[in-house]
């Protein structure tokens, strides 16, 4: 059993990522960040959002070294959970700890990535042991091909949480094949989208409302919605900050029932909250 939860879900940040310089990086990082994203900042972001609980994201900069998280969902354990960055031969003892500290799922950051072979005997053992613990696979990919890494994942009973709208690169040119592939797994119950970080996409607030729409016609619920800061908001932090990521989810979910369920109702379910 994870860690005791918070008295009352006032809401639920899904999406934001802490670290600081000194840390061990991953040999293949695309990223290396000069400053601090400490999860007392975090937190006073959450406190003035009127938030109860944050997700804190291994960002992939770290690699499987989910030490410095770990480290904030001990000092936090009843305001934070965790999604880690393992490796497909992690031993159960280790994900055992991690579940411990209020870690609830694994995160597939693709971006930039030549696919593995999801479907090999190594990965397939990994993902029926996240779903043996009532965990969360998270997917980051752009869309033209994140259809077939959620083939390659679903089978094994987990649910799977697709980051940042599923990054639908190149809206102005209309649905291609991976928009149309992606929108025909999102009537499967197991399958949540995060509303996070459309600057990832260049989404407009426009585009991204008809993107939402184009997604509950295909079949999603809205009671598979989950919203994310995707604070620091790494590579966009000039452009971006907490505020303006809360006011764009205040002006693309108007409907105050709706918002709701994107922030209490829906994390409190798949994060156990």
């Amino acid at each position: 059993m994870g860690p005791a939860p918070f008295p009352s879900v006032t809401g639920v940040d899904s999406h934001a990522h802490v670290f600081q310089p000194g840390l061990s990086l991953a040999a293949d990082r695309r990223y290396n960040p000069d400053y601090s994203a400490s999860v007392d900042s975090y937190l006073a972001h959450l406190d003035h959002a009127g938030l109860s609980h944050g997700v804190l994201i291994q960002p992939s900069f770290l690699g499987t070294d989910n030490s410095f998280m770990v480290e904030s969902l001990r000092a936090h354990p009843r305001r934070l959970r965790g999604v880690a960055v393992v490796a497909p031969d992690v031993t159960d003892s280790v994900l055992d700890e991690l579940d411990t500290v209020g870690v609830v799922g694994i995160r597939l950051n693709l971006v930039g990535k030549s696919l593995s072979d999801y479907t090999g005997v190594e990965w397939r053992r990994l993902f029926e042991r996240v779903a043996a613990r009532h965990w969360q696979i998270e997917i980051q990919r752009q869309i033209d091909d994140l259809s077939e890494v959620m083939e390659m994942v679903l089978p094994s009973g987990a649910a799977v949480v697709v980051d940042h709208f599923g990054l639908p690169a190149d809206m102005r040119k209309g649905t291609t094949n991976g928009h149309r592939a992606f929108l025909e797994r999102l009537a499967d119950d197991r399958v949540w989208v995060k509303l996070s970080a459309m600057y990832r996409s260049d989404l407009t607030l426009e585009r991204a409302g008809e993107w939402l729409e184009e997604m509950l016609r295909a079949g999603l619920a809205e009671e598979r919605l989950l919203w994310g800061s995707d604070w620091p908001h790494t590579r966009h932090e000039a452009q971006q900050n907490y505020r303006g990521q809360w006011q764009l989810l205040e002006r693309l979910v108007m409907d105050p029932s709706l918002r709701r369920k994107i922030l209490v109702d829906n994390p409190r379910e798949i994060f156990g909250l």
